[in-house]
């Protein structure tokens, strides 16, 4: 039986405060075996204006078994059931997942960052359940920015109505032998279909980051969160 989470089961997440006080919020996912630290340590390469008001909370997966790893229990945002990750895809753990990154959202609006100064990004496991969330949230956020992963066909939802105004920010390294270039192509191309603005991004690399990607990065938030601090 499918272990059942909620936020409540899992790690408190980190949370890095800005200087300031925080007018938005970037809520970062890990991928599979990592955990909320994974990327805590790409803030200073961002290289983001010492005055940005920009709170960054990064969660940890809850642990359980992944089947294509044989069973081994690891922090996992939802279960891998086969190498061919486009056709086999746990809706489940997707979903649940889902929910999870949306109470994560609800604290922040209780808070008072509001939900159009949020923004979802995820690595791979965790680029997904990003996407997921963003695309199916009951608010319109900042934007999703989805590193080195892909969205199937299966999770779409006939019955949705589609926020298209919500920006998407997809890189992928040309050399990923984990999630292939062309599994996280046809993605984009599937939300492009949709309506949304996909910007899509290649950077000669591996299922990681690189230099180029994370300035990219930082250009991209200060776009969608610091615009109006930028001006002053």
């Amino acid at each position: 039986m499918k272990p059942n989470f909620t936020l409540s089961d899992l790690d408190p997440s980190i949370i890095i405060e800005p200087k300031n006080q925080a007018k938005s919020a970037v809520i970062w996912l890990h991928g599979l075996g990592a955990d909320g630290h994974d990327f805590e340590g790409i803030l200073p390469q961002l290289n983001l204006p010492l005055e940005h008001d920009i709170r960054f909370i990064f969660p940890h997966a809850p642990v359980q078994p992944v089947t294509v790893n044989g069973g081994m229990v690891m922090r996992s945002w939802y279960d891998i059931l086969s190498m061919s990750i486009a056709d086999r895809v746990d809706i489940e753990g997707v979903e649940q997942s889902s929910a999870i990154l949306n109470e994560l959202i609800e604290q922040q609006v209780k808070e008072g960052i509001a939900a159009q100064h949020i923004v979802l990004a995820g690595f791979s496991q965790g680029g997904l359940i990003a996407l997921h969330t963003g695309l199916n949230a009951k608010y319109t956020l900042a934007g999703v920015m989805a590193l080195s992963t892909y969205y199937p066909e299966a999770c779409l939802k006939s019955d949705k109505v589609f926020k298209t105004e919500m920006p998407i920010f997809m890189a992928h390294g040309s050399y990923d032998q984990v999630i292939p270039l062309n599994i996280a192509e046809s993605s984009s191309n599937l939300l492009i279909e949709q309506g949304y603005d996909v910007e899509w991004r290649t950077y000669p690399m591996e299922h990681s980051v690189c230099m180029a990607e994370i300035e990219q990065i930082s250009a991209w938030l200060q776009d969608k969160l610091l615009k109006e601090v930028l001006i002053k």
